[in-house]
């Protein structure tokens, strides 16, 4: 049988509980139920309209979180308005429910869990993306990049925007295309896993780079040899670069080169059939597909995106 901290990991990846909102609901809700008697009824805590979660507050988040030690703030509305707090609340109550009839549960321990999470949250500050709709998708990509850069400038030795590349790319085609490639961490090489890239789908060629090289347009020139098609999908600064010594060795016109702002950018607005009120709810499926990826091929979890649609 699972201990409490197992029981509770699982049902955290099952529910992609790691960022601010999906956070603030579980501490607050855990307190909140404190001295009640299961089974717990999901209806007991929703507003009069249904809309939200009864009971949740940035003052009482505050209170809790200041109660175990943590001073910042981790959400000014306490996750009350936050997408998907109604299904998570109610999910919850479900997870509890089967765990009082499968043994007895500590509420003091559980949210204990939660403020240890929290406090992983801080220390692991995932990057922001926005879902500010006034603007395109290509300049809050711009942004997120910006951020990637500046902290593998404070930190180096992680490349932190070219993680973020290749495992934005894995995201977007696993969202169309799910199982039909393998997915590597960003820091295994090509050659010991057999690849000729980093995805490899059907005789199409994918690689990702921040930095177009000599080596890479070679492997390319490879690809082609092989009776492959290459692709080459950068960031929109490098895409000239990558152009120019495609013709530099006489492959322009045979190899693909396309900016990751625009790669995301038309999958989104073409899986949304163009209607903006649903652009945020088919990029925020490929942030959860690549957040999904990070925590099993990267393991750090400072790499994941927040998808700030609240």
């Amino acid at each position: 049988m699972l201990d409490y901290k197992a029981r509770l990991h699982q049902f955290q990846e099952d529910n992609n509980i790691y960022t601010k909102g999906p956070l603030s609901l579980v501490i607050q809700f855990t307190r909140l139920i404190r001295g009640k008697s299961f089974p717990l009824y999901a209806s007991d805590f929703q507003t009069e309209s249904k809309g939200q979660v009864a009971g949740l507050g940035g003052s009482s988040l505050k209170k809790i979180l200041k109660e175990h030690g943590i001073t910042q703030i981790l959400s000014a509305e306490g996750g009350r308005t936050s997408r998907g707090s109604m299904g998570l609340m109610i999910r919850y109550v479900d997870f509890l429910n089967q765990w009082t009839r499968d043994a007895p549960i500590d509420l003091v321990e559980i949210e204990n869990y939660w403020a240890e999470q929290i406090k992983d949250y801080f220390q692991n500050k995932p990057f922001i993306l926005s879902a500010d709709i006034s603007r395109t998708i290509g300049a809050n990509l711009d942004d997120l990049f910006t951020q990637a850069k500046k902290r593998q400038h404070d930190n180096p030795g992680t490349h932190y925007l070219g993680i973020i590349l290749q495992h934005l790319v894995a995201a977007k085609l696993s969202t169309i295309m799910p199982n039909s490639f393998c997915i590597h961490g960003a820091s295994v090489a090509d050659t010991p896993t057999d690849r000729n890239g980093d995805f490899v789908i059907n005789h199409t060629v994918i690689h990702c780079t921040t930095m177009p090289s000599n080596a890479l347009l070679d492997k390319c020139k490879q690809n082609i040899t092989c009776g492959c098609h290459p692709v080459i999908v950068t960031i929109f600064e490098r895409l000239q670069t990558a152009i120019n010594l495609a013709e530099d060795i006489g492959i322009l016109g045979r190899v693909d080169v396309w900016d990751v702002q625009q790669f995301i950018s038309s999958n989104v607005y073409e899986h949304s059939l163009f209607d903006e009120t649903k652009r945020n709810t088919t990029l925020k499926d490929i942030i959860n597909e690549y957040n999904r990826i990070i925590l099993s091929v990267e393991h750090n979890p400072s790499l994941r995106i927040e998808f700030d649609a609240t």
